[in-house]
């Protein structure tokens, strides 16, 4: 006869089996579903890592998600757009997702949408990583930014499962017309139309708060990485509606790491034709449709004249050499 213990650890062997079968099915069952989707938050994350083709590319968080429009980019600047922003998400996300696009491509013109606090030390921006975990096996060109989760993170991700365990409700809506009709996007923008109804606040930034050196580091490697694709980077930090009595600390360094590569890093945080414009709004951190046109018709006017500045400048360049040469 066989001793108990030896039952025991059969059981349990027993078991152990059925869970990673368990665990592989639904996973694939899971991965299956996620990628299958075809709108949504979701899917337009898959796009833009995987699919985006465009000329024009907006990266950042909600305020590049709802204060750059796409078709506004296309009518005046005859080039196709697309608006990687999404709600919530930190640097790390949009930095995978460049790092996805350059493997694939080179845009002809980046922006880079600049928040205040952009460097702050905090938790949340590192729990939100986990936004990328279904990409975490197909794309080995962002597991270094996945894995800046935790210590344990590469770990995790030998279940297939784990990667889906916050998306599970998402996945299954993405799935039907639900998403699509209630979050329809144009191009990744996605319009706000709420107008503002408070008054305009005076705030004043901390003064030199304790910055996260990673995020930092990753900003210089957005800067740096576009630089060396040949593409033209443009840093912008949109509108807010309030009064600052002081710059933001973040924005400071920002402009700093910018110059060092000379890219143009442009603050329109507190700009007056926006923020004497409460109707511009649909909450103090974010514009609503109108002021995205507006916005975005003005960054064009930028990008447009410095581009004559520059190609005047190269042509004065090329007209020395050869008069020297």
């Amino acid at each position: 006869m066989k001793k108990p213990y030896q039952f025991f650890f059969m059981k349990l062997l027993f078991l152990l089996l059925v869970l990673v079968l368990l665990d592989y099915t639904l996973g694939r069952v899971m991965q299956y579903y996620y990628f299958k989707q075809e709108s949504g938050e979701l899917y337009r994350i898959t796009y833009s890592l995987e699919k985006t083709n465009e000329d024009i590319l907006i990266f950042g968080s909600s305020r590049a998600n709802h204060h750059y429009h796409p078709w506004v980019f296309e009518k005046e600047m005859h080039l196709t757009c697309y608006n990687t922003g999404r709600d919530g998400e930190h640097i790390f996300y949009q930095y995978a997702m460049l790092k996805g696009v350059l493997k694939r491509y080179t845009p002809k013109i980046i922006i880079f949408d600049f928040i205040s606090a952009e460097f702050i030390r905090e938790h949340e921006s590192y729990d939100r990583i986990s936004t990328l975990l279904p990409y975490y096996s197909s794309h080995p060109e962002i597991r270094s930014i996945i894995r800046l989760k935790g210590p344990y993170e590469k770990y995790k991700l030998f279940s297939r499962l784990y990667p889906y365990n916050s998306v599970m409700f998402q996945v299954a809506l993405g799935n039907t017309n639900y998403k699509k009709s209630k979050h329809e996007d144009i191009k990744g923008y996605l319009p706000m139309t709420n107008v503002w109804d408070r008054p305009i606040k005076t705030i004043t930034y901390p003064e030199h708060y304790q910055v996260d050196s990673v995020k930092m580091h990753v900003f210089e490697s957005i800067v740096k990485e576009c630089v060396q694709s040949g593409t033209r980077l443009y840093v912008i930090c949109s509108p807010y509606y309030f009064h600052p009595t002081n710059r933001d600390y973040s924005i400071v360094l920002g402009e700093q790491i910018a110059k060092k590569y000379n890219v143009d890093f442009f603050d329109f945080s507190n700009d007056s034709t926006f923020t004497n414009n409460q109707k511009l709004f649909n909450d103090f951190a974010h514009m609503n449709d109108k002021g995205a046109r507006l916005f975005t018709d003005k960054v064009i006017s930028l990008i447009t004249k410095k581009n004559k500045v520059q190609i005047k400048d190269s042509a004065f360049r090329q007209t020395q050499w050869h008069i020297h040469s």
